[in-house]
């Protein structure tokens, strides 16, 4: 009887320690992976490292100018560069202070985003991590809800002070046909399915 007690205990010992070993010290992020011809946008959120340089570690967020300020960079102008261009521009600049920088620029928080309300199953907001078109966002809104007047759907966008309306029937798309109406959302866009 104490051979199995004592077994057990040895398999519980042992198993939490082998746990231990291999268990993830960090909890799990959720991250949305950016594409690499993502443009940077105010209120974006960088996360910028040089390698060998920890004192140079950085997060910057994107000015609502599209600046960012780095130490021994100064201000640069972020928005409307993808992150690989905003790397080499710092390195650039860096290369007046260090010899061959190596630089990292990742995008952790993006601001980019448009809305999708009415008869959809998730209404809410999508994130506009890579280029996403209208019947995308549907689809990450969940698609089209019982009843949806799906010849009637609007795309709102504000342009030069003023807010556009874009019609969108999804019956016609979704047969192949008026594809030219599936068009690429910009940040803000809300779509609109009455």
């Amino acid at each position: 009887m104490h051979t199995i007690f004592l077994s057990l205990a040895l398999f519980i010992a042992f198993s939490s320690i082998a746990y231990a070993d291999v268990a993830d010290p960090a909890p799990m992020r959720h991250t949305t992976q950016i594409a690499q011809d993502y443009r940077i946008v105010a209120g974006d959120v960088l996360d910028i490292t040089v390698w060998k340089e920890d004192g140079l570690a950085n997060k910057a967020l994107v000015r609502p100018d599209g600046g960012i300020s780095f130490p021994l960079v100064g201000n640069l102008q972020a928005e409307g560069l993808t992150a690989d261009q905003v790397k080499k521009e710092i390195a650039k600049r860096l290369g007046e202070y260090l010899s061959d920088p190596e630089v990292t620029v990742s995008v952790i928080n993006i601001n980019q985003k448009a809305y999708v309300m009415g008869k959809v199953n998730k209404p809410g907001e999508v994130l506009l991590a890579r280029p996403t078109t209208v019947t995308q966002a549907l689809a990450m809104a969940g698609g089209l809800a019982p009843f949806a007047d799906e010849d009637d759907i609007k795309i709102l966008r504000h342009a030069d002070n003023q807010t556009i309306s874009l019609p969108f029937d999804y019956g016609s798309v979704s047969n192949g046909e008026d594809l030219e109406q599936d068009i690429e959302l910009r940040n803000g866009d809300v779509v609109v399915v009455p």
